[in-house]
């Protein structure tokens, strides 16, 4: 215990971690957790959605909400199933939006981020981004949070609000249509 001696401030103890701090608004916190949830938001929103601009928007909205709904987080393991539902759930809505509006001229897309570090085959590596792109917006999301971010079946049901069944199917048909497409381009290739 620290004994105060006049003429001096007392120190107040740091929260034991940075979501505790940030629940008793410890704004230095949050930004912590900001800093260290980030790079995953933003990935998980541009592999679904396709442009850096609107994934720079999604995970922005997404801390936002972050930031109001604080309280009802539980741990850090919660804290990172909230993000990752969040911005899911955004994504594809963003998605579904943008199918209604016309799109931008080829020369004005922006490259998707792949995986880090050096392709074996950056041909096959592109073309499998565009062949998970070109899928529906919710077995994409499927595809991504299976596939890039590892969750298993029962944890992309949960981030999705799906049964696991569901999620089953949508990750069956999709690996089809997968399978289907690249065995064409691979025999056009040739």
């Amino acid at each position: 215990m620290q004994v105060a001696h006049p003429g001096t401030e007392r120190r107040h103890e740091p929260a034991a971690n940075p979501l505790d701090a940030a629940r008793q608004g410890d704004l230095n916190a949050f930004g912590e957790l900001l800093r260290t949830h980030e790079r995953m938001v933003y990935n998980l929103a541009l592999r679904i959605v396709r442009d850096r601009g609107a994934a720079e928007d999604l995970a922005q909205d997404t801390f936002l909400q972050l930031h109001q709904h604080l309280g009802r987080i539980e741990s850090e393991a919660h804290l990172r199933r909230w993000l990752r539902k969040t911005v899911t759930h955004r994504a594809i809505d963003h998605t579904r939006r943008a199918a209604h509006r016309p799109e931008a001229a080829l020369d004005e897309a922006t490259p998707v981020l792949g995986v880090v570090g050096r392709e074996p085959d950056p041909w096959l590596a592109a073309a499998l981004r565009a062949l998970v792109a070109d899928l529906p917006p919710r077995p994409r999301a499927v595809v991504v949070l299976r596939f890039q971010e590892d969750l298993d079946v029962g944890e992309i049901a949960a981030t999705l609000d799906l049964p696991v069944n569901t999620v089953k199917s949508h990750l069956r048909r999709a690996l089809l249509v997968l399978r289907t497409r690249a065995a064409r381009l691979k025999d056009g290739r040739s």
